[in-house]
């Protein structure tokens, strides 16, 4: 018995027809399988299949059979593809994580900024809030996070990437969805729904600006990611203010509107661990150093 017996009879099993099977499965000749079925019965010694109005059909012996058949050919299958990993020396992993949410805008970028590197490595990806990016950085369990800058990690260096505005997310029948901007000083009337303190450096950010606005609002709720916010504005009618990026994610529920005057902003970073010796993450530095300079040379592009 040889593997293609078990092959051929798999597939005429799974078509119910000789002809289909041949044809459509197997690219051979319809009289070549009928001999391949007709060996591997009288080597089993009992008929497999029995035709039918409808085709081929399986004997009970078939179907007993047809079980044990693709567990073979799956352990062969599985077999090959191990021994061809074990051949292939590995490669070097590279993980990078994303404040949630962000990957929709950066990990193409990422991609793109790896270039050829992406060949001789394993990239894994993850989304996870800021401070948990910050401490697999510290940890060596990532080796580049797009992420806010955490001040309680000594040993991250960062390089901003994008400096984000904050908007006024409220449920889209909302009385201030009918303005085009929103007055900070409108959210003293509405249920706030503010950052936690796992979102440091966005509640500072908020914090900051509401008290430079001569606002002292005590949040109804806090929230640490979009999900929570989303579902709170939605179920609360309540109102937040969140880094543009959200807009990326809003349910039909929920809109957005900028705010009138000049917004608050929180900085996007790509932060590393200094003592991380990986030659990967030097030559996404060493791209990402030019891709800042080239964001720049745009920026002065579009100055008139």
């Amino acid at each position: 018995m040889e593997l293609r017996h078990l092959r051929y009879f798999i597939a005429v099993a799974e078509e119910g027809s000789l002809t289909v099977a041949a044809e459509r499965r197997l690219h051979t000749a319809q009289p070549s399988l009928s001999r391949q079925i007709r060996d591997l019965e009288q080597e089993i010694g009992v008929a497999l299949l029995m035709r039918s109005a409808r085709g081929v059909e399986l004997t009970e012996a078939g179907k007993v059979f047809l079980d044990h058949a693709r567990l073979a050919v799956a352990q062969v299958e599985a077999g090959r593809d191990a021994a061809r990993r074990a051949a292939r020396p590995a490669k070097p992993g590279f993980a990078v994580g994303f404040l949630s949410g962000q990957e929709v805008n950066w990990l193409t970028e990422t991609t793109r900024l790896l270039g050829p590197e992406l060949r001789n490595i394993e990239m894994t990806v993850s989304s996870e809030n800021s401070p948990d990016l910050a401490d697999g950085l510290s940890s060596g369990r990532l080796d580049v996070a797009f992420l806010r800058h955490e001040p309680n990690h000594p040993e991250l260096d960062y390089v901003t990437v994008a400096t984000e505005h904050f908007v006024v997310l409220m449920p889209s029948d909302h009385r201030l969805a009918r303005e085009q901007s929103i007055d900070v000083r409108e959210l003293a009337k509405e249920t706030f729904i503010g950052g936690s303190d796992i979102a440091g450096p966005m509640r500072r950010a908020i914090e900051d600006y509401l008290a430079a606005s001569g606002l002292n609002i005590e949040p109804a709720h806090r929230v640490h990611n979009l999900t929570m916010a989303m579902s709170l504005i939605a179920s609360t009618r309540g109102v937040a203010l969140l880094p543009a990026y959200a807009e990326n994610f809003l349910p039909w529920s929920v809109t957005s509107r900028p705010l009138r005057g000049e917004p608050p902003t929180i900085d996007l970073a790509v932060g590393y661990n200094r003592s991380n010796s990986s030659p990967t993450l030097a030559y996404f530095l060493s791209r990402l150093k030019q891709f800042g300079k080239e964001q720049v040379q745009a920026a002065k592009g579009g100055v008139r």
